[in-house]
Protein backbone atom coordinates (compact mmCIF):
# COMPACT_ATOMS: atom_id res chain seq x y z
CA UNK A 1 0.00 0.00 0.00
CA UNK A 2 3.02 2.68 1.06
CA UNK A 3 4.46 1.85 -2.29
CA UNK A 4 1.70 2.39 -4.69
CA UNK A 5 1.29 5.76 -2.36
CA UNK A 6 4.56 6.67 -3.28
CA UNK A 7 4.16 5.59 -6.57
CA UNK A 8 0.85 7.91 -6.81
CA UNK A 9 2.42 11.12 -5.57
CA UNK A 10 4.96 10.52 -7.95
CA UNK A 11 2.65 10.67 -10.89
CA UNK A 12 -0.11 13.43 -9.14
CA UNK A 13 3.36 15.36 -8.66
CA UNK A 14 3.63 16.43 -12.18
CA UNK A 15 2.31 19.99 -12.71
CA UNK A 16 3.12 22.09 -15.45
CA UNK A 17 5.07 20.51 -18.25
CA UNK A 18 6.55 17.08 -16.78
CA UNK A 19 6.71 14.62 -13.80
CA UNK A 20 9.13 15.48 -11.50
CA UNK A 21 10.59 13.48 -8.63
CA UNK A 22 10.87 16.04 -5.51
CA UNK A 23 12.86 15.22 -2.88
CA UNK A 24 12.91 15.78 0.97
CA UNK A 25 15.60 18.21 0.35
CA UNK A 26 13.54 20.46 -1.93
CA UNK A 27 14.75 23.34 0.86
CA UNK A 28 18.15 22.78 0.05
CA UNK A 29 17.21 23.58 -3.56
CA UNK A 30 19.80 25.73 -5.65
CA UNK A 31 17.69 28.53 -6.21
CA UNK A 32 18.76 31.98 -8.53
CA UNK A 33 17.16 34.94 -7.28
CA UNK A 34 18.57 37.53 -9.60
CA UNK A 35 20.06 37.26 -13.40
CA UNK A 36 21.04 40.36 -15.00
CA UNK A 37 22.99 41.71 -17.98
CA UNK A 38 24.68 44.42 -20.01
CA UNK A 39 23.58 45.31 -23.16
CA UNK A 40 26.57 42.76 -25.89
CA UNK A 41 27.99 45.33 -27.81
CA UNK A 42 30.09 44.49 -30.81
CA UNK A 43 33.99 44.42 -29.98
CA UNK A 44 36.23 47.76 -31.33
CA UNK A 45 33.06 49.59 -32.80
CA UNK A 46 29.94 49.09 -30.38
CA UNK A 47 28.89 50.66 -27.23
CA UNK A 48 31.39 49.88 -24.98
CA UNK A 49 34.13 50.00 -27.02
CA UNK A 50 36.39 52.34 -24.86
CA UNK A 51 34.88 51.10 -21.50
CA UNK A 52 36.93 49.60 -19.33
CA UNK A 53 35.87 45.54 -18.83
CA UNK A 54 36.02 45.64 -14.66
CA UNK A 55 33.95 48.53 -15.39
CA UNK A 56 31.12 46.15 -17.28
CA UNK A 57 31.92 43.62 -14.50
CA UNK A 58 31.09 46.28 -11.45
CA UNK A 59 27.79 47.58 -12.74
CA UNK A 60 26.22 43.88 -13.13
CA UNK A 61 27.36 42.95 -9.66
CA UNK A 62 26.39 46.66 -8.34
CA UNK A 63 22.82 45.92 -9.73
CA UNK A 64 22.56 42.25 -8.23
CA UNK A 65 23.08 44.04 -4.77
CA UNK A 66 20.66 46.54 -5.57
CA UNK A 67 17.51 44.91 -6.90
CA UNK A 68 17.70 42.28 -4.12
CA UNK A 69 19.00 44.36 -1.11
CA UNK A 70 21.23 41.14 0.18
CA UNK A 71 23.86 42.11 2.49
CA UNK A 72 27.13 41.94 -0.08
CA UNK A 73 29.32 40.61 3.46
CA UNK A 74 26.91 37.83 3.17
CA UNK A 75 27.91 36.62 -0.33
CA UNK A 76 30.15 33.59 0.04
CA UNK A 77 32.17 33.72 -3.22
CA UNK A 78 32.15 35.73 -6.80
CA UNK A 79 33.16 33.19 -9.88
CA UNK A 80 34.05 35.03 -13.21
CA UNK A 81 34.32 33.21 -16.45
CA UNK A 82 36.40 34.92 -18.66
CA UNK A 83 38.24 33.22 -21.33
CA UNK A 84 40.82 35.57 -23.71
CA UNK A 85 42.70 38.37 -20.75
CA UNK A 86 46.22 37.33 -19.35
CA UNK A 87 44.65 35.24 -16.51
CA UNK A 88 46.05 37.28 -13.71
CA UNK A 89 45.36 40.73 -15.18
CA UNK A 90 41.38 39.78 -15.33
CA UNK A 91 41.81 38.08 -11.94
CA UNK A 92 42.92 41.29 -10.54
CA UNK A 93 40.12 43.14 -12.67
CA UNK A 94 37.60 41.54 -11.36
CA UNK A 95 38.68 41.57 -7.60
CA UNK A 96 38.61 45.58 -8.39
CA UNK A 97 35.23 45.32 -10.03
CA UNK A 98 33.98 43.85 -6.80
CA UNK A 99 35.14 46.63 -4.98
CA UNK A 100 33.21 49.40 -7.18
CA UNK A 101 30.27 47.75 -6.48
CA UNK A 102 30.23 47.93 -3.34
CA UNK A 103 31.59 44.74 -1.85
CA UNK A 104 33.69 44.60 1.31
CA UNK A 105 37.25 43.24 1.37
CA UNK A 106 36.08 39.98 2.93
CA UNK A 107 34.15 38.53 0.21
CA UNK A 108 36.52 36.50 -2.17
CA UNK A 109 36.51 36.26 -5.92
CA UNK A 110 37.87 34.02 -8.08
CA UNK A 111 37.85 33.30 -12.22
CA UNK A 112 37.42 30.28 -14.11
CA UNK A 113 37.92 29.51 -17.48
CA UNK A 114 36.38 26.55 -20.20
CA UNK A 115 35.96 28.31 -23.08
CA UNK A 116 33.07 29.33 -24.46
CA UNK A 117 31.37 27.90 -21.46
CA UNK A 118 32.94 30.01 -18.87
CA UNK A 119 30.20 31.81 -17.73
CA UNK A 120 27.73 28.54 -17.51
CA UNK A 121 30.54 26.97 -15.38
CA UNK A 122 30.75 30.18 -13.09
CA UNK A 123 27.43 29.73 -12.38
CA UNK A 124 27.61 25.94 -12.20
CA UNK A 125 30.72 26.08 -10.01
CA UNK A 126 28.71 28.33 -7.16
CA UNK A 127 26.02 26.31 -7.65
CA UNK A 128 27.98 22.88 -6.50
CA UNK A 129 29.80 25.12 -3.82
CA UNK A 130 26.43 26.00 -1.96
CA UNK A 131 25.36 22.69 -2.59
CA UNK A 132 28.53 21.01 -0.76
CA UNK A 133 27.71 23.54 1.98
CA UNK A 134 30.72 25.89 1.39
CA UNK A 135 28.64 29.09 1.73
CA UNK A 136 24.70 29.90 1.31
CA UNK A 137 24.58 32.78 -1.14
CA UNK A 138 27.28 33.14 -4.56
CA UNK A 139 27.68 35.10 -7.65
CA UNK A 140 28.45 33.23 -11.08
CA UNK A 141 29.26 36.10 -13.51
CA UNK A 142 30.61 36.13 -17.04
CA UNK A 143 33.00 38.63 -18.66
CA UNK A 144 34.53 39.39 -22.02
CA UNK A 145 35.92 42.58 -23.23
CA UNK A 146 36.93 41.60 -27.50
CA UNK A 147 37.93 44.77 -28.35
CA UNK A 148 40.50 44.75 -26.07
CA UNK A 149 41.78 41.03 -26.04
CA UNK A 150 41.52 39.20 -29.34
CA UNK A 151 41.26 35.64 -30.56
CA UNK A 152 45.15 35.04 -31.07
CA UNK A 153 46.71 32.77 -33.24
CA UNK A 154 48.04 29.68 -31.05
CA UNK A 155 52.14 29.93 -30.43
CA UNK A 156 54.31 27.67 -31.50
CA UNK A 157 53.39 24.29 -29.19
CA UNK A 158 54.84 21.03 -28.23
CA UNK A 159 55.96 19.11 -31.22
CA UNK A 160 54.96 16.17 -30.03
CA UNK A 161 51.44 17.55 -30.80
CA UNK A 162 52.26 16.07 -34.66
CA UNK A 163 51.85 12.55 -33.25
CA UNK A 164 48.65 12.71 -31.53
CA UNK A 165 46.08 13.95 -34.27
CA UNK A 166 43.74 14.82 -31.33
CA UNK A 167 46.03 16.60 -29.72
CA UNK A 168 46.97 18.63 -32.75
CA UNK A 169 42.96 18.89 -33.69
CA UNK A 170 43.25 21.11 -30.72
CA UNK A 171 44.92 23.99 -32.33
CA UNK A 172 42.11 23.91 -34.94
CA UNK A 173 40.50 27.51 -35.99
CA UNK A 174 37.17 27.78 -34.87
CA UNK A 175 36.18 28.34 -38.03
CA UNK A 176 37.68 25.25 -39.76
CA UNK A 177 35.84 23.28 -36.98
CA UNK A 178 32.51 24.79 -38.46
CA UNK A 179 33.21 23.44 -41.66
CA UNK A 180 33.94 20.30 -40.30
CA UNK A 181 30.56 19.77 -38.93
CA UNK A 182 29.12 21.45 -41.96
CA UNK A 183 31.21 18.92 -44.50
CA UNK A 184 30.71 15.80 -41.78
CA UNK A 185 27.12 16.63 -41.23
CA UNK A 186 25.79 17.86 -44.70
CA UNK A 187 24.87 21.66 -43.16
CA UNK A 188 24.33 23.54 -46.41
CA UNK A 189 25.06 26.90 -46.71
CA UNK A 190 21.70 28.16 -47.58
CA UNK A 191 20.27 26.03 -44.12
CA UNK A 192 23.76 27.97 -42.57
CA UNK A 193 22.22 31.30 -43.67
CA UNK A 194 18.69 30.86 -42.91
CA UNK A 195 19.82 30.66 -38.88
CA UNK A 196 21.58 33.69 -39.18
CA UNK A 197 18.26 35.71 -40.94
CA UNK A 198 16.10 33.91 -37.81
CA UNK A 199 18.64 34.80 -35.38
CA UNK A 200 18.43 39.02 -36.18
CA UNK A 201 14.50 38.22 -36.93
CA UNK A 202 13.97 36.87 -33.70
CA UNK A 203 16.37 39.65 -31.74
CA UNK A 204 15.12 42.07 -33.15
CA UNK A 205 11.36 41.56 -31.98
CA UNK A 206 12.49 40.78 -28.90
CA UNK A 207 13.99 43.98 -28.55
CA UNK A 208 11.16 46.12 -30.28
CA UNK A 209 8.59 44.33 -27.96
CA UNK A 210 10.80 45.19 -24.82
CA UNK A 211 11.75 41.59 -23.63
CA UNK A 212 15.53 42.51 -22.72
CA UNK A 213 14.77 45.19 -20.53
CA UNK A 214 14.07 42.81 -17.78
CA UNK A 215 17.39 41.47 -17.81
CA UNK A 216 19.80 44.39 -19.25
CA UNK A 217 20.73 47.26 -16.98
CA UNK A 218 21.87 50.36 -17.98
CA UNK A 219 25.76 51.24 -18.26
CA UNK A 220 26.61 54.86 -18.35
CA UNK A 221 29.72 55.16 -20.06
CA UNK A 222 31.70 57.15 -22.65
CA UNK A 223 32.06 56.66 -26.32
CA UNK A 224 35.22 58.60 -27.95
CA UNK A 225 35.62 59.84 -31.09
CA UNK A 226 38.47 57.97 -33.16
CA UNK A 227 39.25 60.55 -35.57
CA UNK A 228 38.84 64.07 -33.17
CA UNK A 229 40.01 62.16 -29.57
CA UNK A 230 36.15 63.97 -28.33
CA UNK A 231 34.57 62.19 -25.53
CA UNK A 232 30.67 61.23 -25.51
CA UNK A 233 28.93 60.37 -22.60
CA UNK A 234 26.04 57.89 -23.40
CA UNK A 235 23.83 55.10 -21.43
CA UNK A 236 24.39 51.90 -23.59
CA UNK A 237 20.99 49.80 -22.55
CA UNK A 238 20.47 47.67 -26.40
CA UNK A 239 22.41 45.23 -27.66
CA UNK A 240 23.87 46.80 -31.34
CA UNK A 241 24.75 44.30 -33.10
CA UNK A 242 21.23 42.49 -34.54
CA UNK A 243 20.63 43.52 -38.20
CA UNK A 244 16.48 43.62 -38.55
CA UNK A 245 16.97 43.82 -42.11
CA UNK A 246 19.22 40.66 -42.54
CA UNK A 247 18.35 38.54 -45.43
CA UNK A 248 19.30 35.67 -47.35
CA UNK A 249 19.85 37.65 -50.68
CA UNK A 250 22.86 39.94 -48.61
CA UNK A 251 24.22 36.65 -46.70
CA UNK A 252 24.55 35.12 -49.79
CA UNK A 253 27.14 37.35 -51.33
CA UNK A 254 29.62 37.07 -48.02
CA UNK A 255 32.75 35.19 -49.07
CA UNK A 256 33.84 32.00 -46.75
CA UNK A 257 36.17 33.83 -44.16
CA UNK A 258 37.93 30.42 -43.16
CA UNK A 259 37.76 28.20 -46.01
CA UNK A 260 37.74 28.87 -50.01
CA UNK A 261 34.95 26.73 -50.84
CA UNK A 262 33.65 26.41 -47.19
CA UNK A 263 30.07 27.85 -46.29
CA UNK A 264 30.38 29.42 -42.78
CA UNK A 265 31.02 33.34 -43.48
CA UNK A 266 31.33 36.40 -41.06
CA UNK A 267 27.00 36.75 -41.43
CA UNK A 268 26.15 33.19 -40.09
CA UNK A 269 28.74 32.62 -37.36
CA UNK A 270 28.63 34.65 -34.14
CA UNK A 271 29.74 38.10 -33.49
CA UNK A 272 32.80 39.55 -31.55
CA UNK A 273 31.83 41.58 -28.68
CA UNK A 274 31.95 43.09 -25.43
CA UNK A 275 29.41 42.67 -22.41
CA UNK A 276 28.74 41.02 -18.86
CA UNK A 277 26.56 39.11 -16.90
CA UNK A 278 25.78 38.00 -13.56
CA UNK A 279 23.96 35.52 -11.79
CA UNK A 280 23.04 35.27 -7.85
CA UNK A 281 22.37 32.14 -6.21
CA UNK A 282 21.53 30.64 -3.23
CA UNK A 283 19.50 28.05 -0.91
CA UNK A 284 15.51 27.48 -1.06
CA UNK A 285 15.67 28.15 2.78
CA UNK A 286 17.60 31.07 2.74
CA UNK A 287 15.75 32.78 -0.23
CA UNK A 288 12.61 32.34 1.38
CA UNK A 289 13.96 33.48 4.95
CA UNK A 290 15.13 36.80 3.36
CA UNK A 291 12.13 36.91 1.44
CA UNK A 292 13.95 37.16 -2.32
CA UNK A 293 11.98 36.18 -5.06
CA UNK A 294 12.87 32.51 -6.74
CA UNK A 295 13.63 32.99 -10.56
CA UNK A 296 14.63 30.06 -11.04
CA UNK A 297 16.05 26.41 -10.45
CA UNK A 298 19.39 24.93 -11.28
CA UNK A 299 18.24 21.61 -11.76
CA UNK A 300 21.73 20.12 -13.56
CA UNK A 301 24.55 20.71 -15.11
CA UNK A 302 26.99 18.67 -17.38
CA UNK A 303 30.23 19.32 -19.04
CA UNK A 304 31.24 16.05 -22.18
CA UNK A 305 34.30 15.96 -23.98
CA UNK A 306 33.64 15.67 -28.08
CA UNK A 307 36.19 14.89 -31.18
CA UNK A 308 38.48 18.23 -30.97
CA UNK A 309 37.65 19.09 -35.16
CA UNK A 310 34.44 18.61 -34.77
CA UNK A 311 34.08 20.52 -31.47
CA UNK A 312 30.90 22.15 -32.00
CA UNK A 313 28.91 19.06 -31.83
CA UNK A 314 28.84 19.68 -28.10
CA UNK A 315 25.37 20.49 -27.54
CA UNK A 316 24.13 17.73 -29.32
CA UNK A 317 25.94 15.42 -26.51
CA UNK A 318 26.12 17.75 -23.46
CA UNK A 319 22.06 18.36 -23.61
CA UNK A 320 21.43 14.87 -23.24
CA UNK A 321 23.82 14.08 -20.20
CA UNK A 322 22.38 17.36 -18.24
CA UNK A 323 18.73 16.12 -18.85
CA UNK A 324 19.28 13.11 -17.72
CA UNK A 325 21.03 13.97 -14.58
CA UNK A 326 17.74 16.09 -13.80
CA UNK A 327 16.01 13.15 -14.36
CA UNK A 328 13.70 14.21 -17.08
CA UNK A 329 13.47 13.28 -20.79
CA UNK A 330 14.13 15.71 -23.68
CA UNK A 331 10.33 16.06 -24.44
CA UNK A 332 10.11 17.70 -21.04
CA UNK A 333 12.30 20.58 -21.89
CA UNK A 334 10.08 23.53 -22.58
CA UNK A 335 12.56 26.42 -24.01
CA UNK A 336 16.45 25.96 -25.25
CA UNK A 337 19.24 28.53 -25.05
CA UNK A 338 21.77 26.81 -27.66
CA UNK A 339 24.72 28.88 -28.26
CA UNK A 340 25.20 30.15 -31.62
CA UNK A 341 28.99 29.87 -31.89
CA UNK A 342 28.76 29.19 -35.96
CA UNK A 343 25.09 28.39 -37.85
CA UNK A 344 26.83 25.14 -38.95
CA UNK A 345 27.20 23.79 -35.45
CA UNK A 346 23.86 25.32 -34.23
CA UNK A 347 22.14 24.01 -37.23
CA UNK A 348 23.07 20.00 -36.77
CA UNK A 349 22.68 20.31 -33.19
CA UNK A 350 18.94 20.87 -33.42
CA UNK A 351 18.58 18.50 -36.09
CA UNK A 352 20.36 15.90 -34.29
CA UNK A 353 18.35 16.78 -31.18
CA UNK A 354 14.92 16.99 -33.36
CA UNK A 355 13.87 20.17 -31.57
CA UNK A 356 11.24 22.15 -32.24
CA UNK A 357 12.48 25.28 -33.94
CA UNK A 358 9.87 27.34 -31.50
CA UNK A 359 11.62 26.52 -28.86
CA UNK A 360 14.99 27.08 -29.45
CA UNK A 361 16.80 30.42 -28.92
CA UNK A 362 13.05 32.28 -29.50
CA UNK A 363 14.62 35.75 -28.62
CA UNK A 364 17.99 35.25 -30.97
CA UNK A 365 20.76 34.26 -30.27
CA UNK A 366 24.95 35.20 -30.49
CA UNK A 367 25.02 35.59 -34.50
CA UNK A 368 22.39 38.59 -33.88
CA UNK A 369 23.39 39.05 -30.40
CA UNK A 370 26.74 38.77 -29.87
CA UNK A 371 29.06 36.12 -28.29
CA UNK A 372 31.54 38.03 -25.59
CA UNK A 373 32.92 34.63 -24.63
CA UNK A 374 33.08 34.19 -21.23
CA UNK A 375 29.78 36.39 -20.67
CA UNK A 376 27.48 34.08 -22.89
CA UNK A 377 27.01 31.43 -20.24
CA UNK A 378 25.45 33.94 -18.18
CA UNK A 379 23.81 36.11 -20.27
CA UNK A 380 21.92 33.34 -21.52
CA UNK A 381 21.07 32.28 -17.88
CA UNK A 382 19.36 35.79 -17.07
CA UNK A 383 17.51 35.56 -21.53
CA UNK A 384 16.18 31.97 -20.25
CA UNK A 385 14.95 32.68 -16.98
CA UNK A 386 13.14 35.94 -17.68
CA UNK A 387 11.67 34.46 -20.84
CA UNK A 388 10.35 31.37 -18.70
CA UNK A 389 8.86 33.90 -16.01
CA UNK A 390 7.23 35.88 -18.85
CA UNK A 391 5.64 32.29 -20.41
CA UNK A 392 4.48 31.16 -17.13
CA UNK A 393 2.96 27.68 -16.48
CA UNK A 394 3.06 26.97 -19.98
CA UNK A 395 6.77 26.87 -19.11
CA UNK A 396 8.74 25.05 -16.71
CA UNK A 397 11.72 23.28 -18.00
CA UNK A 398 14.72 24.95 -19.92
CA UNK A 399 18.14 24.41 -21.26
CA UNK A 400 21.42 26.35 -21.81
CA UNK A 401 24.33 24.42 -24.05
CA UNK A 402 26.83 25.86 -25.80
CA UNK A 403 29.68 24.05 -27.76
CA UNK A 404 33.82 24.39 -26.07
CA UNK A 405 36.86 24.71 -28.12
CA UNK A 406 39.05 21.72 -28.47
CA UNK A 407 36.18 19.33 -28.50
CA UNK A 408 33.71 19.68 -25.23
CA UNK A 409 30.02 20.97 -24.69
CA UNK A 410 28.11 22.21 -21.58
CA UNK A 411 24.69 22.33 -21.29
CA UNK A 412 22.11 23.18 -17.60
CA UNK A 413 18.85 22.44 -16.94
CA UNK A 414 16.92 25.30 -15.01
CA UNK A 415 13.40 25.12 -13.64
CA UNK A 416 10.83 28.04 -13.75
CA UNK A 417 11.09 29.28 -10.16
CA UNK A 418 7.69 29.62 -9.21
CA UNK A 419 7.04 26.16 -10.16
CA UNK A 420 6.15 24.49 -7.09
CA UNK A 421 4.71 21.04 -6.70
CA UNK A 422 1.31 21.32 -4.31
CA UNK A 423 1.87 17.93 -2.49
CA UNK A 424 5.59 18.89 -2.05
CA UNK A 425 4.77 21.79 -0.89
CA UNK A 426 2.40 21.04 2.00
CA UNK A 427 1.67 23.45 4.77
CA UNK A 428 1.17 22.58 8.28
CA UNK A 429 -2.71 21.91 9.14
CA UNK A 430 -4.01 23.62 12.53
CA UNK A 431 -6.17 20.70 13.44
CA UNK A 432 -6.37 16.99 12.40
CA UNK A 433 -10.31 17.62 12.12
CA UNK A 434 -9.86 16.00 8.56
CA UNK A 435 -7.72 13.24 9.59
CA UNK A 436 -9.65 9.61 10.16
CA UNK A 437 -10.01 8.38 14.02
CA UNK A 438 -7.85 5.54 12.95
CA UNK A 439 -4.64 8.01 12.49
CA UNK A 440 -5.44 9.80 15.66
Amino acid sequence: MLHMQEQETSICAAGDSAAYQRTAAFDDDIVIVAAYRTAICKAKRGGFKDTHPDDLLGEVLKALIEKTNVNPSEVGDIVVGTVLAPGSQRATECRMAAFYAGFPETVPIRTVNRQCSSGLQAVADVAGSIKAGFYDIGIGAGLECMTLDNIQPVPPVNPRADSFAQARDCLLPMGITSENVAQRYGVTRLEQDLAAVDSHRKAAAATSSGKFKDEIIPISTKIVDPKTGEEKSVIISVDDGIRPQSNIADLSKLKPAFKKDGATTAGNSSQLSDGAGAVLLTKRSVAVQKGLPILGVFRSFAAVGVDPALMGIGPAVAIPAAVKAAGLELGNIDLFEINEAFASQYVYCCKKLELDPEQVNVNGGAIALGHPLGATGARCVATLLHEMKRRGKDCRFGVISMCIGTGMGAAAVFERGDCVDELCNARAVGSSDLLSRDAL
